[in-house]
């Protein structure tokens, strides 16, 4: 591209506003130590501010459309895929701040042309960030990857986790038609008792429900809904009662958005949601909060009806979600819901992302015989239907799994969870310690994953490995694919067949965004940040966050992962159990450990 076509597209396209969100961080450093906002106050800031200021200036520039269109001046690469570099280098504890300080304070000023910043970008590149580094051909079958799970020694500040978690759900498709009755229609005689206790709720002198419910708060404010709503859950129940069959477990609501729920890194409250009954807190002791761990339905509230949108209500529901799949190891997708004013969605999240249904006004003549459903359904289903794995049985407070091996069935009792991921899309690996049930002294390791359908199943290759003597390879046991009443994916078995091409806002041929891959990265050290981790408004969770810690090119034999593409629940069981390297003895442990791996 030459200068003049280089010059014409930036003035065609100005940041304009797009670095509000940098300057006004900028302004808030100074503001809290009492500091003028110029450029020598940002030559005297900290390691740690500097780093929180280049990630949200790099974030910001790139999202940027421009920036996908712009080449570095250097080399062919896009400033989208050099901003990503950067990222990536600003997150490393060895990087030199010094090298882009002079980007930050032309950044600062906004008299700065746009060429000038631009140009400062290419600059900051070539000299911060190493050539990049081959990729050994076997990993090149492996597609970029971005979730998460990988965050490293991080404290988890939502704006650490929210920019990686929005590229996570790129695939979230809402308006999906027969969601209810894909998710709701094995309740038995759901529909006739909603209609039932609906019907309740117009009758009478003073009707729960005419024209809207009655009590419903004006303006929506989220403690005036919570009040409502869990009056309205009581007398819904009390409709329901004698058609609530006594083998059905007793929920309720949780509503305490204010009090953060324990098991996670972060610290992190939900708005509403529900638990099971027995389930008691108890303000005045340590040990008996409420925890992600009790979270069976996740919700979340908006007073504004405009806020059913990927940046609000959405992404701060999916953070909840990926909270409750991390915190219960035998969670295979889980359920929610948001309420935007008076505008409801009921959602589910799994290992390809998340789908929700039609928008219904809870208002609405129809949309109230929704709502009720939806909650009469929350408080009668049963744990598959909540989306927990009944493969893994829990019997006297002891876990097992079931495996049918060389003609016989095995019992193999699980000792321990090792490691989960923590995610919603993408493999989701959990692995335990566990044990035959007639052979408690010799450990096995059942490993969970949900794989590409199109790929090689590990069992198989760890099976070959193990037939053929490979050494420094865990020893294979056994393998199989998880299934509940037929194989256990996604798009069949846990969406039950849903079509994601119905979604309202389906776009046909769809591909991964270039922003994804290509780089062998570290985990940003945000989790140092002296931020807090208090809930912040949807409109600053866009500071940045390096990607995973590992992200491959996408496959030449599969370019992109497209909407269509399906993940199938794998298990396989392995002989050797082993402690992590970090939990060596001593040195010499942990040197005779790696000398077995050469």
């Amino acid at each position: 591209m030459s200068d003049q076509s280089r010059l014409g597209l930036i003035n065609e396209n100005p940041i304009q506003n797009g670095l509000d969100a940098f300057r006004a961080l900028f302004t808030s450093i100074c503001t809290s130590r009492n500091l003028p906002s110029t450029i020598d106050t940002l030559r005297q800031l900290g390691v740690e501010d500097l780093r929180n200021l280049a990630l949200t200036l790099f974030t910001s520039l790139r999202n940027l459309p421009v920036s996908g269109s712009l080449h570095s001046t250097s080399g062919s690469a896009t400033l989208r895929s050099v901003l990503l570099r950067l990222i990536t280098a600003v997150a490393s504890d060895s990087f030199d701040f010094d090298r882009i300080k002079p980007l930050l304070e032309i950044a600062i000023s906004e008299n700065t042309q746009d060429a000038q910043i631009w140009d400062f970008v290419s600059t900051a590149a070539a000299e911060s960030t190493p050539p990049p580094r081959s990729i050994a051909s076997s990993l090149q079958q492996t597609p970029c990857s971005q979730n998460t799970s990988s965050f490293v020694n991080s404290s988890e500040y939502r704006q650490n986790v929210d920019p990686v978690l929005k590229l996570e759900l790129e695939h979230l498709y809402v308006g999906l038609p027969n969601f209810h009755k894909s998710f709701f229609g094995d309740i038995p005689e759901l529909d006739m008792v909603s209609e039932a206790v609906f019907r309740k709720c117009t009758e009478g002198d003073s009707p729960l429900f005419k024209e809207g419910w009655s009590g419903w708060p004006a303006g929506a404010k989220e403690s005036d809904v919570l009040t409502w709503i869990g009056g309205l859950i009581s007398q819904l129940e009390a409709f329901a009662d004698n058609r609530i069959p006594t083998s059905a477990a007793r929920r309720k609501l949780l509503a305490q958005p204010k009090t953060p729920l324990e098991g996670s890194t972060g610290k992190r409250s939900m708005d509403i949601g529900f638990v099971d009954s027995d389930i008691i807190y108890k303000p005045d002791t340590t040990d008996s909060r409420y925890r992600w761990a009790h979270i069976l339905v996740v919700g979340e509230l908006k007073s504004n009806p405009k806020a059913d949108i990927a940046s609000a209500a959405w992404i701060d529901l999916a953070r909840y979600a990926r909270e409750v799949l991390a915190a219960q190891d035998t969670r295979r997708f889980v359920l929610g819901f948001t309420l935007c004013g008076s505008l409801m969605r009921v959602w589910e999240f799994d290992r390809l992302g998340g789908i929700a249904s039609e928008q219904f006004d809870i208002n609405k003549e129809e949309g109230g015989l929704q709502f009720v459903a939806t909650i009469l359904g929350f408080l009668r289903m049963n744990e598959e239907m909540l989306g927990f794995d009944p493969t893994i049985v829990t019997t006297s407070g002891q876990k097992y799994i079931k495996i049918e091996r060389n003609g016989q069935t095995e019992c193999l009792i699980i000792d321990e969870v090792i490691k989960r991921a923590p995610c919603i899309a993408g493999r989701a690996t959990t692995c335990w310690k566990a044990h035959r049930n007639d052979d408690p002294h010799n450990p096995l390791v059942i490993k969970d994953s949900w794989q590409y359908v199109d790929r090689d199943e590990e069992g198989e290759l760890l099976q070959e490995a193990t037939e053929k003597g490979v050494t420094n390879v865990a020893r294979y046991y056994h393998h199989e694919t998880v299934r509940i009443r037929t194989d256990d994916d996604v798009r069949n078995n846990v969406r039950k067949g849903l079509d994601v091409t119905k979604a309202t806002n389906f776009q046909p041929k769809r591909t991964l965004p270039s922003n994804v891959g290509g780089t062998v990265s570290r985990i940003s050290r945000q989790g140092r940040s002296s931020s807090s981790g208090v809930k912040r408004p949807s409109s600053e969770t866009d500071a940045a966050l390096p990607p995973s810690k590992r992200s491959y090119s996408a496959s030449p034999t599969k370019p992109n992962l497209d909407v269509l593409s399906n993940r199938i629940h794998r298990r396989v069981v392995l002989r050797d159990y082993g402690e992590a390297i970090y939990k060596a003895s001593s040195r010499a442990a942990l040197l005779d450990a790696l000398e077995g791996c050469i």
